[in-house]
């Protein structure tokens, strides 16, 4: 099969330190399961300049095409394309990727992201890009909604889609998932950007008059005011991914009670590395995390509930069992099977 692949959710070169790699898994495990498959990134430039992203000049670098645009693909959007490619399907993901998408006349899977939701409920939205949005969807053979969260959501929004709609959860490579017991340490960590939506602040006061030792792994714009909060987190910086690894198999707590996620790769990493996780509810990776049976959702006192129990093995033994099904390539074979469908 050929599959187009568009997104501004792609990196264009190794190491773009806002761009996540969960698009390109699913694009390399397909080409992995004998697929051939190409990527168009389109950037509204004034988006990618608010949202930090690397900016490169307009062309093909391997099999990724960069194009960028002033205006948010208004015309004929094939006069830039240079890419020479018949594909049996697009999938594209972001606003961007659907509204590009809808434009080409090829049958396409619009992918469903936070960004998406943003777009259809802030009034900032309405005048252009809700319309255009809406009708994306209502093109695309299927929407294939992040997590369940997201879809939930979405399905609030827009209830007729529900037939139309499936989960295309991400996975983890396989290696890195370790099988353990609770040592009850009393290492807690969390990891992300220093943002407020990421809610680190509620992390530092849950931990502040608890025996437990708090590293905070990521960088961000509320550093300064994260550190006036307490004296006692480890602060570590923006870390390598192996050594935000290896933090976490050192940890037993991984704890995350962020908002307005699509999905949430460090909660599965987490889990994968045996970490108790825990994370926000209806939000993210909940639907995947079961609280009380895999992992907890957020609330106050929960740290002390974890370190309290006597089920912390049997949390492990069903995270452990749970993260089995979670893998980058069963994660691309669930998607691609949507796909043929």
């Amino acid at each position: 099969m050929k599959i187009l692949v568009i997104t501004d959710l792609y990196p264009v070169k190794d190491g773009e330190k806002n761009t996540p790699l969960t698009i390109k898994d699913f694009a390399d495990g397909w080409k992995k399961a004998g697929n051939e498959v190409r990527i168009i990134r389109p950037n509204f430039l004034l988006n990618s300049f608010i949202r930090q992203k690397t900016l490169y000049k307009p062309g093909i670098y391997g099999n990724v095409e960069n194009i960028n645009y002033y205006f948010p693909f208004w015309g004929n959007i094939k006069n830039k394309i240079k890419t020479e490619f018949k594909p049996d399907i697009t999938v594209a993901h972001m606003p961007s990727g659907t509204l590009f998408a809808d434009k080409l006349g090829i049958p396409f899977v619009a992918g469903i992201h936070v960004s998406d939701l943003e777009v259809l409920t802030n009034p900032l939205y309405k005048i252009y890009f809700k319309k255009a949005l809406e009708r994306g969807y209502k093109n695309a053979v299927k929407l294939a909604c992040r997590s369940d969260a997201v879809r939930n959501k979405f399905l609030k929004l827009y209830p007729e889609y529900e037939k139309k709609t499936f989960v295309c959860y991400s996975g983890i490579d396989e290696n890195i998932i370790t099988k353990r017991e609770w040592r009850g340490s009393k290492r807690v960590l969390t990891c992300g950007q220093l943002i407020k939506r990421k809610n680190i602040d509620k992390v530092i006061k849950a931990c502040e008059k608890l025996d437990v030792e708090l590293k905070i792994i990521g960088e961000g714009r509320e550093y300064k005011n994260l550190r006036k909060l307490s004296q006692k987190p480890v602060f570590t910086g923006r870390l390598e991914h192996e050594k935000v690894l290896e933090e976490m198999r050192k940890s037993d707590i991984f704890v995350l009670p962020s908002i307005n996620e699509t999905f949430g790769m460090v909660y599965l990493e987490a889990m994968a590395s045996g970490c108790i996780t825990v994370c926000t509810e209806n939000d993210g990776i909940a639907g995947i995390i079961r609280d009380g049976f895999n992992g907890y959702f957020w609330r106050n006192g929960i740290i002390e509930k974890i370190l309290e129990s006597n089920n912390q093995n049997e949390i492990l033994q069903n995270a452990y069992e749970t993260i089995l099904n979670y893998t980058k390539d069963k994660a691309c074979l669930n998607y691609l099977q949507e796909i043929i469908n």
